[in-house]
Formats: structure tokens, sequence, C-alpha cells
């Protein structure tokens, strides 16, 4: 079982960017599935996540609706969508995978904003 994730890059401040997490080995709609992102000197932190419900769950400091999650079904991928980015959302962020108890985590991919 894995997650990968990917779509990251540099980005201008007020800009968007989608990020994918291709899950394999498991079916990602039938789990709790999750964003987080990690900042260099700091702990990694949840962003929002989607239960195997399609509840979004959003995480303290991230209820503003900036950010939202969302599920392909037929790719077994879950999206980040990020919007109005400044750079203190400059980050890696990594998809995480509770599969009934077992944790996985993605590689993470790197978000830089920046003019």
């Amino acid at each position: 079982m894995q997650v990968v994730e990917s779509g990251g890059g540099l980005v201008q401040p007020g800009g968007s960017l989608r990020l994918s997490c291709a899950a394999s080995g498991f079916t990602a709609s039938d789990n709790l599935m999750q964003w987080f992102r990690q900042v260099p000197g700091n702990e990694r932190e949840p962003v929002v996540g989607l239960d195997s419900m399609n509840s979004m769950l959003h995480y303290k400091g991230f209820t503003g609706g900036r950010f939202t999650v969302s599920r392909d079904n037929a790719k077994n991928t879950v999206y980040l969508q990020m919007n109005s980015l400044t750079p203190e959302d400059t980050a890696v962020y990594y998809c995480r995978a509770n599969i009934r108890g077992t944790v996985v985590w993605g590689k993470g991919t790197r978000v830089t904003v920046s003019s």
C-alpha cells in the first residue's frame, strides 16, 4: 500500500495550486485520507481530511476555506486544492492514509509561494 503526492512547485502569492495523492494497494474512498504540511523547523500539522463518508475534515488553523479536499474514485486519487496562497503556505505537503489503523505516508511534495 502506498500514496504518492504530486503537483507541488512554485506559485506566486495569491495563486492557486492543486496537489494530487495517488493511492495504490487500497481503495482511497474506503479510508480516511488526510493532507498534512510541514514547514522547516516546525512539526507536521494536519490541514484537511476526507473520510469514507465523503465528509471533509478541517483542522485547527485551516478552517477558512482556502484548502479543500476532493476525491476521484475512478483514479483512486485524492486532491488538495489550495487557493489564495501566501508565502506562509510554503511547506512540504504530505498525504496520509489511515487504512483501518494502518497509517501510510507519502514522501511529500514541496510547495513554494514566492514572487
